[in-house]
């Protein structure tokens, strides 16, 4: 099944649906085809892959939560040391907790099992192994929730998600 990105009128990320609901979108007028991916659904209307509504529509705030799942997928299931890919992954906190390190977004990382332990109770630096990427928490829901389909391969989406 397609998916379609949904772009506010001002071009920020707003949802994904399903191509039927854009299609319905576009029929009532209430959004514009920006692209296509060439596949035709009915006589000439293509099979649209991104959309933009025409009225703006206010986003409300909400607080992405810390779970293993969502820190995996921010460190696109690789390990922040030595650079492996892998589903089994542990959480690593870069500063220990027995050091008074905290659970928070800047604070953890996804690493092997093999790293984790070689890092054991330091810092990096005392440990000798850098990150690969400096943690941070993500911009918004509505992007980290889009990012986990332009991971999957919705390149054409790629210009308008930003972090």
């Amino acid at each position: 099944m397609s998916k379609v990105l949904v772009l506010n009128a001002s071009y920020e990320p707003l949802n994904i649906c399903t191509w039927r609901r854009a299609v319905v979108l576009l029929l009532k007028g209430k959004a514009e085809q920006i692209e296509h991916n060439g596949k035709v659904i009915y006589a000439d209307i293509p099979l649209p892959t991104v959309i933009r509504l025409r009225h703006y529509v206010k986003i409300p705030y909400k607080e992405i939560s810390l779970s293993r799942r969502n820190i995996l997928h921010r460190d696109n299931y690789t390990c922040q040391y030595c650079g492996v890919r892998r589903p089994d992954l542990t959480i690593d906190h870069i500063i220990p907790r027995s050091r008074g390190g905290i659970d928070s977004w800047d604070n953890v990382a996804a690493a092997c099992l093999k790293c984790n332990v070689k890092k054991g109770d330091r810092t990096p630096k005392e440990a000798g192994m850098g990150l690969r990427i400096v943690p941070r928490r993500p911009l918004s829901h509505v992007h980290f929730e889009i990012s986990k389909h332009t991971a999957i391969g919705e390149n054409c989406w790629q210009k308008y998600v930003i972090g």
